[in-house]
């Protein structure tokens, strides 16, 4: 069995699992003992043999055709992220050799550092596995500072299951975990035994419960733009809108961009803490530098 079989088989699982017989127009019968679809319900919907689909469930080694992908997307009422998804996943699995995904080092070019430093919000860029490779002064300040964790800590996912004050700065936390998940899961969608996401699952699997929890709901998200509140101590509540623009590279690092609506009173929150921040950074310090206070 591939990893890609592997991944598939999974991810139909959950989705199957996910959905109640009258979502889908059938009745719910008597006593079950699955709290999803049955198997044999979900393919009949699909215009399958229970047998073969089963055996995707499996992982093991099949090559369905697009008209069947379509037909599992239908039945499965996935959206479009999750439509791609499992024709990713589908296409890879079906390859008498797997694919060989790029695994080279996540570079963030001299002129992204420029601009970052001269952008007037908070900003970053992220590896494909959701690391911290950049940031500027503001997204510091909103976010807390990258630099006080180990180079291999820093990463969103790490921060919000493992680190109380990444928590208590997102009064949804289980928002944003279900939003970075669905990132990293399109990530491990394009290779799934990349090292870095073995290093990032295993560890969370087994340092947090709800990771485990969320993870194994397979969620996936595509990376482009949303709205999230942030709560800071200094400032309060922030409602910022964010955006991603992706670097040169596939798959690469993107840009994360944090806005708040101009002329808004996030607006004048955000330009109160990039103040702050900045009178902090440059006050003088007596003695030894405060990172070893």
């Amino acid at each position: 069995m591939t990893p890609y079989a592997r991944e598939l088989g999974d991810f139909l699982r959950a989705r199957r699992n996910r959905l109640r017989p009258q979502d889908v127009g059938l009745e719910p019968g008597g006593r079950r003992k699955v709290t999803g679809l049955r198997r044999e319900e979900l393919a009949l919907l699909a215009g399958l043999s229970s047998d073969y689909y089963q055996r995707m469930e499996q992982g093991r080694d099949l090559r369905p055709s697009d008209d069947v992908l379509d037909a599992l997307a239908t039945a499965l009422l996935l959206d479009d992220d999750e439509r791609g998804h499992l024709f990713t996943l589908a296409r890879a699995a079906r390859r008498s050799t797997p694919p060989r995904p790029r695994r080279g080092p996540e570079r963030v070019p001299n002129s992204t550092r420029h601009l970052l430093h001269v952008m007037a919000t908070p900003a970053l860029v992220l590896g494909r596995h959701l690391d911290v490779l950049a940031w500027n002064p503001l997204a510091e300040a909103l976010l807390g500072d990258p630099d006080d964790f180990p180079p291999g800590e820093r990463n969103m996912l790490t921060a919000l299951f493992r680190f109380p004050e990444a928590r208590l700065r997102c009064p949804d936390w289980e928002s944003f975990a279900l939003e970075y998940i669905g990132m990293l899961r399109a990530a491990v969608a394009v290779d799934p035994t990349h090292p870095r996401a073995t290093t990032i699952i295993g560890e969370l699997s087994i340092q947090s419960a709800d990771f485990r929890r969320l993870w194994a709901r397979h969620e996936v998200r595509a990376a482009v733009h949303g709205r999230k509140v942030f709560r800071h101590p200094e400032v309060g509540e922030i409602t910022l809108t964010w955006d991603t623009y992706p670097l040169p590279g596939s798959p690469g690092p993107a840009l994360l961009v944090y806005t708040a609506e101009p002329g808004s009173a996030d607006a004048e929150r955000l330009q109160l803490l990039g103040s702050l921040h900045a009178t902090r950074k440059t006050a003088p310090v007596s003695g030894k530098d405060l990172r070893q206070a």
